[in-house]
């Protein structure tokens, strides 16, 4: 580690066990975020600052007026331009040792696959339910860790689903693929502050799971609510008639990780 890495990550070196050792390994880590909005804004800042190796940023839209209430990865002079774009010009600003790879481009199909096996780690920060089972699928295949986050008016919530684990649950544990999308903030909006909370939250968790520190939020389901000021946690398990799990299971019998 150099001086310049030295002084910059100091404070997380100095963590009773991260220290040294769990600094390297967020050096040498490969993370991809999925959604550069009000949850990616600060999970991209934070792990970025953090000194994540390599930081894939997917997202396909642009920036617009309206984003700007909660979503602090941009600003003003940013909007029509992709979010990408936005995010990477702040991102190398924030750190430059770290090496950023947009992805302006919808994930699905192959596209999806790529971006998931070329990464140690995953962050769902959108709000999409068809690419939540996506991404939840293909880390499954994998054996990718998925931390995935959510926010809406005044709640939101976070979770980890270690893919690494044969005996962990996974999104599809918690949530069935039928029914409608959930509403959007755009369409029942959000505090501002809700998807900073939330997604720094997502981004100590992935910090954890990267370093093996701690217990990260596998098999617990984190709530808050913010109009109250209450956190619960709620606990689940696999469920024994899970095709993703079943999967995965398969996948780690022939492949051994």
């Amino acid at each position: 580690m150099q001086d310049e890495e030295l002084l910059r990550y100091g404070r997380h070196i100095m963590l009773d066990g991260l220290d040294y050792e769990g600094q390297e390994r967020i050096m040498r880590s490969r993370v991809l975020v999925v959604g550069l909005g009000g949850l990616g804004s600060p999970v991209a800042l934070y792990l970025a600052a953090g000194g994540v190796g390599e930081l894939h940023l997917a997202d396909f839209d642009e920036v617009d007026l309206s984003n700007l209430q909660r979503q602090i990865l941009h600003d003003t002079a940013q909007v029509g331009r992709p979010k990408t774009e936005s995010a990477v010009e702040r991102l190398a600003a924030l750190n430059p040792l770290v090496h950023l790879h947009p992805i302006n481009r919808k994930l699905e199909d192959k596209v999806l696959d790529e971006a998931v096996a070329a990464v140690d780690l995953v962050l769902d920060c959108s709000d999409n339910f068809e690419l939540r089972f996506a991404l939840n699928a293909a880390c499954a295949h994998h054996g990718i860790p998925l931390v995935s986050g959510a926010a809406i008016q005044w709640a939101g919530q976070v979770t980890v689903f270690d893919h690494r684990d044969p005996d962990a649950p996974c999104y599809r544990c918690l949530y069935r693929e039928e029914g409608e999308d959930a509403m959007s903030c755009s369409e029942t909006g959000v505090l501002g502050p809700l998807v900073g909370m939330i997604g720094s939250l997502q981004a100590a968790e992935a910090i954890k799971v990267i370093t093996d520190t701690g217990r990260p939020l596998v098999g617990r389901l984190a709530l808050f609510d913010l109009r109250d000021a209450e956190w619960r946690t709620v606990r689940f398990r696999q469920d024994p008639d899970c095709p993703a799990c079943a999967s995965r299971r398969a996948t780690r019998s022939v492949t051994g990780w």
